[in-house]
């Protein structure tokens, strides 16, 4: 076996350096192509999973703005704007990714409504199966649900 194989396996951080390495000098018929197309498709599901994730916090403090009016405080506002932010800075920096925006805005929201159950205490039920915002108004710094 290939001892740059074998060293993903055993040691990611070697074998991150070494391949890069390789490929800075020129010398990519030594590189463990196999892995690196691996590791390249990971880092963009990476992109994929921060995007869903931060799209479901946002979501589920906007559930929590609409369905519990009077704990509405400081931190919800900075949580609110923080994810926004955070949206739109990876969208810039992968533009890439816009693409698939539908989808993880549509796996968030199931996921912001199990953050607003845990969150506030209320039952799923309480907040509707499909979200009552759109993706602009989500992202809109302007948007606050009333």
């Amino acid at each position: 076996m290939n001892a740059t194989i074998a060293q993903h396996d055993q040691d990611f951080y070697t074998w991150a350096k070494q391949n890069a390495q390789l490929l800075r000098s020129g010398q990519v018929e030594r590189a463990d192509w196999k892995h690196i197309a691996e590791e390249l498709e990971d880092m963009s599901g990476s992109r994929e999973s921060e995007l869903e994730s931060r799209l479901g916090v946002l979501l589920a403090h906007l559930l929590k703005w609409v369905y519990q009016r009077d704990y509405r405080g400081k931190s919800w506002i900075a949580t609110i704007r923080e994810q926004r932010r955070r949206v739109k800075r990876l969208l810039k920096k992968n533009p890439g990714i816009k693409n698939y925006l539908q989808e993880a805005f549509e796996n968030a929201y199931g996921d912001g409504r199990l953050i607003a159950m845990r969150e506030t205490g209320m039952e799923e039920e309480t907040f509707p199966e499909e979200s009552p915002f759109s993706i602009q108004q989500t992202l809109d710094d302007d948007f606050w649900p009333e």
